[in-house]
């Protein structure tokens, strides 16, 4: 018998039935195929979040009754690649714990693998939002019904209920964001010009994940505008970041980088974290670059760097960087690096 020497062949060893989801820059599915080719070398991880691989992984493992989720953050290096020692330290952990014919875990052993997570260093607490997004989102691949606080929140959107917004719980949200349709898409579009502010970043947080189409986006940006003329920036990068998933919101973000005074840190943060697909662009990315660069409150490597190692964006972030003057801003700031 092979020796299991990764998460990988742990899981597929193991005979579990594992789904992987991002828990990087948004909460999506991810293949199995994804984590192996990125423990084996043989590619960098997509979308890398802070120098790390973020992983949520909801498994069963032989007869468990129900699925245990461990939350993992999987150290990279400077090329996106995995830096494999704490991987393997946890893997000889795990195997361990629960001896070394895994293909035999089953009911009895559930609690030992799930105090795996305790004083683990890869182990991470995702945000709330992010963990009503996973819960969402697994609980509909897995065929199970959504939360109990779907129906109020299905019942205000529609108009059908005027209860207190408040009493909406963010995991109702999330359900709603996830499993949502033509529909319901319509249905929100008309509703959140008059939809309470908090509730709005709320559901903006659960949005951001999921795709959407050109007329909530529109709605959306909309919305975002009317907060940016009030002055009010989180409901403005809650609306960006929400509509981040639609093409349409390329136009958006064009106009914005066109607007010096429009582009402060937390609206070119939210740019980098949630609309990064959309900086694919041999326009649109270098002046974001270049806006980023000018921001005197943006930590610019930082987050040029956080973008550099997202695979699709590396070459085209680089060579921008590269092709800098040196009397720009971009030029600049990387003079300033060398002083």
């Amino acid at each position: 018998m092979q020796p299991i020497h990764t998460l990988h062949d742990f899981f597929v060893r193991s005979g579990a039935e594992v789904r992987l989801y991002h828990l990087s820059r948004r909460v999506e599915p991810c293949e199995m195929a994804t984590l192996e080719a990125l423990e084996t070398g043989s590619a960098p991880w997509p979308v890398p979040w802070q120098g790390q691989a973020r992983l949520g992984l909801v498994f069963r493992l032989g007869d468990m009754p129900d699925p245990l989720i461990w939350f993992l953050a999987l150290p990279l290096d400077e090329q996106g690649r995995l830096d494999p020692a704490s991987r393997d330290v946890f893997v000889q952990r795990l195997l361990e714990t629960l001896g070394r014919n895994v293909a035999k875990v089953g009911r009895e052993d559930g609690q030992a693998v799930d105090n795996l997570m305790k004083d683990n260093p890869l182990a991470f607490t995702p945000s709330l939002p992010f963990q009503a997004m996973l819960h969402a989102l697994a609980s509909h691949d897995l065929g199970r019904a959504a939360s109990s606080h779907l129906e109020p929140v299905e019942a205000y959107l529609s108009g059908q209920q005027t209860r207190d917004w408040q009493a909406l719980g963010l995991q109702g949200l999330a359900d709603f964001a996830v499993r949502m349709g033509d529909e319901e898409r319509r249905q929100l579009a008309r509703r959140l010009p008059d939809l309470p502010t908090e509730m709005l970043t709320s559901l903006c947080y659960c949005l951001e994940h999921v795709a959407i189409d050109d007329r909530l986006a529109q709605a959306l940006r909309a919305r975002g505008e009317a907060a940016a003329e009030a002055g009010d920036v989180e409901t403005l990068c809650a609306c960006i970041r929400a509509a981040s998933t639609s093409e349409a919101a390329g136009d958006w973000f064009d106009s914005l980088l066109a607007d010096a005074h429009a582009c402060g840190p937390d609206l070119l943060a939210a740019i980098a974290a949630r609309g990064w697909p959309l900086l694919e662009d041999g326009q649109r990315l270098p002046c974001y670059l270049e806006r980023l660069a000018s921001c005197e409150q943006a930590d610019f490597m930082r987050v040029a760097r956080d973008l550099a190692l997202i695979p699709r964006l590396r070459l085209p972030v680089l060579m921008t960087l590269r092709e800098a003057p040196a009397d720009s801003p971009i030029g600049k700031r990387l003079a300033a690096l060398t002083r």
